[in-house]
C-alpha cells in the first residue's frame, strides 16, 4: 500500500468512482487590478524656471498666430498659473484668472498660515 500526496494526480483519481464523469480543473479567478497593474513609471522631472519660461513664450506666440486674446504667464512668488484676457489693440487686461485679488489673498494666507503653526521638536 502506498500513500499518495492529497494533490497529486493518483491520489484524485482513486477518490473518484468509476462511473463519475471526469471532473474539469477549476479555471482561475480572474485577475485583480493589483496582479495586472503594469509597474510604476517615474515620475516626470519638474522642469526648471527656464523652461517653464520657455514653454509659456511658445504658448503666447501660438495663441498670437492665432489671433486669441489670451496671455499666459506664471506667478513668481505662488507659482501659480495665470491666464489673461487681453484686449490686442489697447493692451488692457479685460480679465485674469486668478484675479489679482486672490493671488494677494494666497500669499497672505501663505504668510499666516507659517505664523499659526509652529513646530516644536
Amino acid at each position: 500500500m502506498s500513500i499518495q500526496p492529497i494533490g497529486s494526480p493518483t491520489a484524485k483519481s482513486a477518490e473518484r468512482a468509476p462511473d463519475a464523469a471526469p471532473v474539469q480543473p477549476r479555471s482561475r479567478a480572474p485577475a485583480t487590478h493589483a496582479d495586472s497593474a503594469a509597474p510604476v513609471e517615474k515620475a516626470a522631472a519638474v522642469p526648471t524656471p527656464d523652461q517653464l519660461k520657455q514653454a509659456v513664450d511658445n504658448i503666447n506666440k501660438s495663441m498670437q498666430a492665432l489671433s486669441q486674446d489670451l496671455v499666459f504667464s506664471v506667478d513668481s512668488d505662488t507659482h501659480r498659473t495665470i491666464v489673461k484676457v487681453v484686449d490686442q489693440k489697447t493692451k488692457e487686461v479685460i480679465r485674469q484668472i486668478p484675479t489679482p485679488e486672490a493671488l494677494e489673498i494666497s500669499k497672505a494666507l501663505d504668510t499666516v498660515k507659517g505664523l499659526l503653526i509652529k513646530q516644536t521638536a
